[in-house]
């Protein structure tokens, strides 16, 4: 099961019953989730998506695996595969998907300068049930606008998106994203240009930067200039972070591909599989096979 990303046009095929709409401006839909298959594959996506979960299932983040074991609000972006699995048989809440296009209008700022759709982020939120009666509500709103004739219909869902969008923010703790010096600039910049090269969904693919002198050279400074700085934002050293980074991919392909450990190794920028096997059993003390065979 190769990792591939998914376009719209798969999501309308595997949900035929959903009629494909097209709002001039991007692509924008929103639906109920109680017809919802009980398994989507494990894929980036080339849309955003906020869904209500009412349903117990297991999300399969990136590397990671969140049980949603209570009501909850997600958030996706096209930069991060996952995949869905439902484990109770009531599935219900609704969804929304949208384009960048369609979201970014009049100038306004990227979607993915919101913390929710950070890369790294915890894209799920637990909720009450009376965020739950209140979110279900602009959902509703949403799908009476989209079926109406009113002129300026996807504007005003538009706004019900970024309401929705609030109110998550809401529940989260304030956060500072503002850059207030020059280290914390470039680390800014290195992290978004670490994340620019994931993730890795074609065997065609290979990263082009693997070391710390790399991303100094691609970003124009010395080294030990983006080290200090990264390291004085981040405490840890610019290695750390890509090491890392390198790992968590290393994990989400070794647990939803079948691709040889060999070709993922090569795909991450290890030209022989025991340089491969040396980096990962050193990050996480395991190999590359045993981390397929306790999944098995």
């Amino acid at each position: 099961m190769a990792q591939r990303s998914e376009t719209l046009d798969d999501f309308y095929k595997r949900y035929p019953h959903v009629s494909s709409i097209q709002s001039g401006i991007g692509n924008f839909n929103v639906n109920r989730r109680d017809s919802c298959n009980r398994y989507a594959p494990y894929n980036r996506r080339d849309y955003f998506k906020i869904s209500l979960i009412i349903g117990k299932g297991n999300l399969y983040f990136a590397d990671k695996t969140i049980t949603i074991n209570s009501n909850a609000l997600a958030f996706f972006n096209p930069q991060v595969p996952y995949a869905w699995e439902a484990l109770s048989e009531k599935q219900a809440g609704f969804y929304c998907l949208f384009t960048g296009e369609f979201i970014n209008t009049h100038g306004n700022e990227s979607i993915l300068e919101s913390p929710l759709f950070q890369i790294g982020g915890n894209p799920v939120f637990f909720i009450n049930d009376q965020q739950v009666a209140h979110i279900s509500n602009i959902f509703e709103k949403m799908l009476q606008e989209r079926d109406s004739d009113y002129v300026h219909k996807y504007e005003l869902i538009r706004n019900y998106v970024n309401l929705i969008i609030h109110e998550a923010l809401k529940l989260k703790p304030t956060e500072s994203y503002t850059h207030t010096n020059a280290s914390s600039r470039i680390a800014s910049l290195f992290t978004e240009l670490l994340e620019r090269q994931f993730p890795v969904d074609s065997l065609e693919h290979s990263l082009k930067l693997r070391t710390a002198n790399d991303y100094a050279e691609r970003l124009s400074i010395h080294p030990n200039h983006l080290n200090r700085a990264v390291k004085e934002v981040t405490g840890k050293t610019t290695t750390d972070h890509i090491s890392e980074r390198i790992t968590r991919e290393a994990k989400a392909l070794l647990l939803h591909t079948d691709w040889s450990v060999s070709q993922i190794g090569y795909c991450l920028g290890f030209e022989y599989p025991a340089y491969f096997n040396n980096f990962f059993k050193k990050q996480t003390n395991l190999t590359p096979n045993s981390i397929r065979k306790a999944v098995v």
